[in-house]
């Protein structure tokens, strides 16, 4: 299965496509935990937070299940990462947050001729 990544995009954001998939397979399940911690609240409110508290801007964006957003954002000065869900409604959940981030610009490996 090839996935299909417009050719039209910088290199930095065609190598962030596929881990963005990856990580939205990961955690198309954990909101229900992490509304279940009440670590869920207005966007606006969440979103200054982030900004305030930990420096955090938005790296990436992808559309989950039900018309999920998430979204990760992240701060190069601290390396402090943080991914969130926002519902339909406006609510937006943390579903994970940790130190390290990294922003890689990472190609997808050539395909193999047939000898």
């Amino acid at each position: 299965m090839r996935l299909f990544i417009p050719s039209g995009l910088p290199a930095l954001l065609r190598g962030l496509v596929p881990c963005l998939i990856v990580t939205l397979g990961l955690i198309a399940a954990l909101p229900t935990s992490a509304q279940a911690r009440n670590a869920c609240a207005p966007r606006d409110i969440v979103l200054n937070r982030l900004a305030t508290t930990y420096g955090e801007t938005r790296q990436s964006i992808g559309l989950g299940a039900n018309n999920q957003m998430v979204e990760v954002f992240a701060s190069a000065e601290t390396g402090s990462w943080t991914i969130t869900v926002t519902r339909p409604g406006g609510i937006t959940c943390l579903v994970a947050s940790g130190q390290a981030f990294e922003v890689l610009a990472e190609s997808l490996p050539k395909p193999e001729k047939d000898a």
